[in-house]
Formats: C-alpha cells, sequence, structure tokens
C-alpha cells in the first residue's frame, strides 16, 4: 500500500504523532511519503484562475507537482492537521486552495474515485472535530468516496504532556481504524459520489463550468457520453 502524509505544520505534534499511531498499525506492507506545511509547499493560491485552463499553468506549480504526482499514485491519504482557532491550519487551508482544481466540479482526477483518505486533528481544547470536517469535506469534493475523519481533545501543549488515559484512547481508536485500513478492499462509490458526478456531468454539458476547457476536459474523459471513472 503506498500511504502519502500530508501534514499541516512543520513540527511533530500531537497531530502528528497521533498519525504516526495509526501508520504503526496499518499491518500491510506499505511504503510512507510525507509532506509539511509550509515547508513543502509555502505559497497562497493568487486567485488568477489559471490552473482552471492548465494545471501546469499555476505560478506555483513547479513545487505543486512533487506532491500531486505522489497523492495520484497513492492508495491512502492521511491529512493531518491541529487546530488552530477551530479551524484547519493555515498552512492546510493554503494546501486545499492551492488544489481547488481537483474539484467534482471542476476537472477532478479520475484516480481519486479509487482511493480512501483519513483526516487527523488535535486540540488542546474545542475544535479538532470542527477542523477535521471542514478538510474532510475538501476530500470528497476531490471525488475521494471514502473519507473517515478523526478529531481528539488532548489536554496538552505537546504530545509528551497529553495524559496517559487519551494517548491510551488515541491507541486504541487507532488500532481499530489500522486494522480497517489494513484489508485489500475495493472502495465502494456511494450514492453521494455518483450524485456529485451526475451534478457536475449535468454542469459541464449545460456550459456553466468555469471556463470552456473545463468542458473539453470532461469530453476527453469520455464522462459527457457516459464513461463512469470508477469503471
Amino acid at each position: 500500500m503506498k500511504i502519502v502524509m500530508i501534514h499541516g505544520q512543520n513540527h511533530k505534534g500531537s497531530t502528528w504523532n497521533t498519525a504516526n499511531v495509526l501508520l504503526n498499525n496499518i499491518s500491510c506492507d506499505k511504503e510512507v511519503e510525507e509532506f509539511f506545511l509550509p515547508r513543502d509547499l509555502e505559497h497562497f493560491c493568487l486567485g488568477c484562475y489559471k490552473c482552471i485552463e492548465g494545471r501546469d499553468k499555476c505560478p506555483f506549480w513547479e513545487e505543486k507537482k512533487r506532491i500531486d504526482d505522489a497523492i495520484l499514485k497513492a492508495d491512502l491519504l492521511i491529512f493531518t492537521t491541529p487546530n488552530y482557532c477551530m479551524m484547519p491550519s493555515a498552512p492546510m487551508k493554503a494546501f486545499l486552495d492551492l488544489f481547488f482544481t481537483n474539484w467534482m466540479s471542476h476537472k477532478p482526477y479520475k484516480e481519486m474515485f479509487s482511493k480512501r483518505a483519513v483526516v487527523i486533528s488535535t486540540a488542546a481544547g474545542m475544535g479538532a472535530k470542527k477542523a477535521a470536517v471542514l478538510v474532510a469535506d475538501n476530500l470528497r469534493h476531490w471525488c475521494i468516496p471514502e473519507v473517515i475523519q478523526y478529531g481528539v481533545q488532548v489536554q496538552a501543549m505537546n504530545w509528551g504532556m497529553v495524559p496517559d488515559k487519551i494517548k491510551q484512547k488515541i491507541n486504541k481508536d487507532m488500532h481499530r481504524l489500522g486494522a480497517r485500513l489494513s484489508k485489500d478492499k475495493k472502495v465502494h462509490i456511494g450514492i453521494k459520489t455518483r450524485f456529485d458526478f451526475w451534478l457536475g456531468c449535468s454542469m459541464q454539458k449545460a456550459n456553466w463550468g468555469a471556463s470552456p476547457s473545463e468542458k473539453e476536459y470532461w469530453e476527453k474523459q469520455g464522462w459527457l457520453d457516459g464513461a463512469k471513472p470508477w469503471k
């Protein structure tokens, strides 16, 4: 299994450690690649819309391409973000902005329909679940049919200060999730993903996309003629 981890922070704090517990509980053979934000992508979206015409037209494509290539080859994506002010971290938000072309309503990758994703967030107090939900919603718009979100209140400023009782809970939860992810199971395309695909297809047929290049993209995939990206 090829796993790509994208961390919404440069340091290895409670969120990174929680994800690492999960990684250690995935029992199948695995190849892991990690990216840290903003270290590996230190840019904000300029709102220039050049990526709509072509991903490689983004002024930051050289840095983005390395991550983009890894994501396309991955079987499992793990996104981590600490909760900052009831939201994902600023680097994680900037990352999602820079990859908005992946959305179903624009130029989705067919490879996304066969992936799983996990979103992990921690907070000293409130907000971890909310931060995880916001990232997970983006990944569902990326057309990933199975996105699991996990938020936990660690009651500490760093991993070393996390109470043993909470670490035991995290270990138990990650053991269960790791066993689930270790199974060689085909991803199920649910009704929500199917409906969103139908809606995106209808939008492009009606010329309601952000650019004619989007309709050309969908036509090239054969999706406007009935082909499905999950077949």
